[in-house]
């Protein structure tokens, strides 16, 4: 059958010419089937998407624009597209926007960061008031994370002396941030 002939059938079929699709139908459904299977690769679902793509040739065979282009091209292409199409619908649908609200975002909200905002600027204008050594050994031990034994050693105080450094200058930095 040629490219003309299918052409003829699909413009019957658009006038709803039940002998037209019949025959179109017995010219094209191998092919057609065969492009749903590989695409599907169940012969079942294959066969029931073939029916579909039937139907929806029925329905919409007025759409086929008559040109040079293969009509067996535009058929393929609705076969194809409707497998695709099926695939996709089997898919697990995708999570919802909500479930997001469910995840924990480990970063403070606004009113904290604005909060804490103020907090730091208290902090540091707290830490200010502190001996310039004893604040240096705060900011060491609680903002950047060194060792008690660390900082003994860079300011070249006694263990002991450093644990009571902090000690004190957290009670100052209490009594600063009370006020």
């Amino acid at each position: 059958m040629t490219p003309q002939d299918i052409s003829n059938l699909m413009v019957r079929t658009s006038m709803k010419d039940r002998a037209a699709f019949d025959l179109l139908y017995r010219q094209t459904s191998a092919k057609l089937f065969g492009v749903c299977l590989r695409v599907l690769k169940d012969r079942g679902e294959a066969e029931e998407a073939l029916q579909e793509v039937f139907v929806k040739m029925w329905t919409k065979a007025d759409r086929f624009a008559v040109s040079e282009l293969s009509p067996i091209s535009w058929l393929v292409a609705i076969a194809r597209n409707h497998a695709i199409d099926r695939i996709r619908a089997r898919r697990e649908p995708a999570t919802y926007i909500d479930a997001a609200l469910e995840v924990a975002d480990p970063a403070p909200g606004p009113e904290a960061a604005v909060v804490a905002g103020g907090e730091s600027e208290r902090i540091y204008r707290c830490l200010d008031e502190l001996e310039k050594d004893r604040a240096a050994a705060v900011r060491g031990a609680y903002l950047q994370g060194e060792s008690y034994a660390e900082l003994a050693v860079r300011h070249g105080v006694p263990l002991n002396t450093m644990r009571t450094w902090l000690r004190r200058s957290l009670l100052k930095l209490r009594e600063c941030l009370e006020r």
